[in-house]
């Protein structure tokens, strides 16, 4: 099945997208058919890099599936990205054509980077108001194992790389993990969290779509306007990231999420003090996963007979996950070492990056940087991403371990730990904390609550007060980001 096939799965009258309005899955057919002629007219190709930049929409919707109709390749935009930033993919990626829904002032910055290819904009907000019916049929050419979108990655270290993603690895993830969360045609599943990521895109739209079942859109998250929206609309699916359900639990009451029966976090690692409040306030425990857009980019979720606290649950059926060593040995239940994925979901590559894309896969298997464990049940906990990890005086310290415990510490909303230079240890633990209003933020008591529970070498050294933590629009806490102040901060001083 190719991704555009997804749409013809749900029965026609069925309603497929909520919003403002509704749209059925035969008007969604139509909708998709109307945009695959205008690109087509516009001079879209079967294998052209085609930029989308837009908020969710159902035009979002309606963009990516006429364009992988095409047989044209997705290249999805953070509509937060700045001009400098958009170009830089534009250039990468050698696009000709950008659909947006509003025109973006990029050309100074092409000039910038010496992109001579010409960008055509087109401008959801105005070819979408009156398009014709139209007779131009999906490419009937298109193979499986074509790619059907580059996902470029948040460039933790680096410049951002475009993971080259097939037909196959997306529907295969959709298929695969609907065969772990239970998704039916009667499921109304909200979508807020951002399109062009994976975890939204494959979980909260194409997993949708092969059921048969309907989505509530959101162009964003507003704790205030989901909460109502899960009311009003009675979505029985969400997919979140942690910082959203920290926030249910400070801000909403039980009836407001009545109607839905699972809630599923990803994205980045669930503290194990939200998931306990959540489970107190609502009577429903958060369904743990992981992935990565590499991997399409669902690898494993818990089990909804069987979750287990702080794990990210088993590899999805049809997947094989090793946690190795650093001379590549598979490790016993218990080590830690990092957790490498192979199977059907697993990217192409990176885009023009062959050394990249050769110290990313290694005989078929995807190497995560992700350290984690495996229990004798199968089920995987991540320890820390293999760049965050700490070492002093040659003991790995992993910042989850230290934000655990803060996260649990009265009136601490969020933390971070990364490490800092050491002149004596090589490395030390810093902690970022954000303090709950009204809750004063107390260092000495901080620190004699840590020492009883961490061995001495894993203390941070530095304990530092913070209004906000640096987020992707995904809800990952951005460490790069605090690294770079940090550094920032000790050549000024």
């Amino acid at each position: 099945m190719l991704v555009h096939e997804l749409i013809t799965q749900g029965i026609g009258d069925n309603t497929v997208l909520r919003g403002n309005q509704t749209v059925t899955y035969a008007q969604l057919q139509d909708e998709v058919a109307k945009y695959r002629g205008y690109f087509q007219n516009s001079g879209i190709r079967f294998g052209d890099n085609v930029g989308l930049f837009s908020r969710n929409s159902f035009e979002y919707v309606y963009s990516y599936m006429a364009l992988a109709s095409l047989g044209a390749v997705v290249v999805p935009l953070n509509f937060q990205l700045t001009p400098h930033e958009v170009a830089y993919i534009i250039k990468d990626a050698q696009i000709k054509h950008l659909v947006t829904m509003e025109e973006l002032a990029i050309e100074a910055e092409l000039q910038a980077y010496e992109y001579q290819q010409e960008v055509t904009q087109l401008i959801i907000a105005e070819f979408s108001k009156d398009l014709p019916q139209s007779s131009v049929s999906a490419r009937a050419d298109i193979d499986e194992n074509q790619p059907c979108v580059i996902i470029y990655t948040s460039g933790t270290t680096g410049n951002p790389k475009g993971a080259v993603l097939s037909h196959k690895n997306l529907v295969s993830d959709a298929i695969i993990f609907g065969k772990v969360i239970p998704v039916n045609s009667q499921d109304n599943v909200l979508c807020v969290l951002p399109m062009y990521h994976a975890f939204a895109w494959t979980c909260a739209v194409l997993n949708p779509l092969l059921k048969g079942a309907s989505i509530t859109v959101l162009d964003g998250f507003s704790p205030k306007e989901t909460i109502s929206t899960i009311k009003e609309q009675a979505v029985t699916v969400m997919y979140g990231v942690p910082p959203m359900y920290n926030l249910f639990v400070r801000m909403g009451a039980p009836e407001d999420l009545a109607s839905v029966r699972m809630f599923i976090s990803g994205g980045a690692s669930l503290p194990e003090s939200v998931s306990e409040q959540f489970q107190q306030k609502y009577g429903v425990n958060i369904i743990e996963g992981y992935g990565l857009s590499e991997a399409s980019p669902v690898v494993a979720v818990n089990p909804v007979t069987k979750t287990k606290s702080c794990s990210i649950g088993k590899a999805l059926p049809g997947l094989e996950v090793k946690v190795i060593g650093l001379s590549g040995e598979q490790l016993p239940p218990g080590t830690v070492g990092e957790l490498v994925v192979k199977g059907p979901t697993v990217m192409r590559g990176y885009y023009n990056l062959p050394l990249d894309t050769a110290r990313a896969l290694k005989d078929g298997w995807l190497y995560t940087g992700d350290l984690a464990y495996r229990d004798t049940e199968g089920y995987l906990f991540i320890v820390d991403r293999l760049k965050d990890m700490i070492i002093t005086n040659g003991e790995n310290i992993y910042p989850r371990e230290i934000e655990e415990l803060l996260y649990a510490f009265p009136g601490v909303a969020e933390a971070a730990v990364i490490g800092v230079p050491d002149t004596l240890r090589g490395q030390a633990a810093r902690a970022y904390i954000v303090m709950v209003e009204g809750h004063v933020f107390d260092k000495k008591a901080i620190r004699e609550y840590l020492q009883v529970k961490l061995a001495s070498y894993k203390m941070p050294r530095d304990y530092i007060k913070v209004d906000a933590l640096p987020k992707s629009q995904t809800g990952k806490i951005l460490k790069r980001v605090l690294r770079e102040q940090s550094d920032a901060d000790s050549r000024v001083g």
